[in-house]
């Protein structure tokens, strides 16, 4: 309890550049948040789901199962029902649908990305911002017959770290946290690509025993 009562007062000594800062910090704390509960809830892929699609001539049936279990808010589970759904149409359409709808999940997992990305590049911005201000409040107390209010200079000069020491803390936080889910993006999205091909070679299996069976029968 002390050392956040620490904290909040070095804070209060930040001088007013503080609270944008502050708006700053909680908006990319919000994304985070938001990210890490969408990767949670939506971007799950059960190792089941996993082995079943790679497994050689898995049934459809048993595909069909998972999925409906897995829901239709999972993004895997969207983007194999697609690939599903279009298996008896020609594999290049299926691979064109497959493709619409990875972008599109690509955006729902990039959105609010944007933030992180801004207060990266702002924050130590405004923290230079309090450095300037801090730094010229200070210059305000030195009269032509030296210093007027030796405590007053220190104050901004305080003032003045303090701001630009929080502006990086909070770029670094941000940045940390947008690569980790710009990482996990690339992955989820590899991984989905990998897994929506196997099913592609699936259907293109199916096809030539099909296109098989009716030569013999003829």
């Amino acid at each position: 309890m002390q050392d956040l009562q620490s904290a909040l007062e070095v804070l209060r000594h930040g001088g007013v550049i503080i609270y944008p800062l502050l708006a700053l910090a909680l908006a990319a704390l919000v994304v985070m948040l938001d990210k890490a509960i969408v990767y949670r809830r939506h971007a799950r892929l059960p190792e089941a789901l996993r082995q079943l699609v790679e497994t050689y001539g898995f049934d459809w049936a048993e595909l069909d199962r998972q999925l409906t279990e897995l829901g239709q808010h999972n993004y895997f589970g969207r983007f194999f029902r697609v690939i599903m759904d279009n298996r008896a149409k020609p594999a290049w359409w299926v691979e064109s649908r497959a493709g619409d709808e990875a972008q599109q999940i690509e955006k729902a997992l990039g959105r609010g990305m944007w933030v992180l990305d801004t207060v990266i590049t702002a924050a130590p911005l405004l923290g230079l911002l309090g450095t300037i201000f801090g730094m010229m409040q200070s210059f305000q107390l030195i009269g032509p017959d030296g210093l007027v209010n030796p405590g007053g200079v220190t104050a901004g000069v305080a003032e003045a770290l303090i701001a630009t020491a929080v502006g990086l803390l909070i770029a670094l936080v941000a940045l940390f946290g947008f690569n980790y889910l710009t990482r996990l993006q690339a992955q989820m999205l590899d991984e989905m690509e990998r897994l929506g091909t196997r099913l592609v070679d699936h259907i293109r299996l199916d096809a030539q025993e099909a296109g098989a069976g009716q030569v013999i029968a003829s």
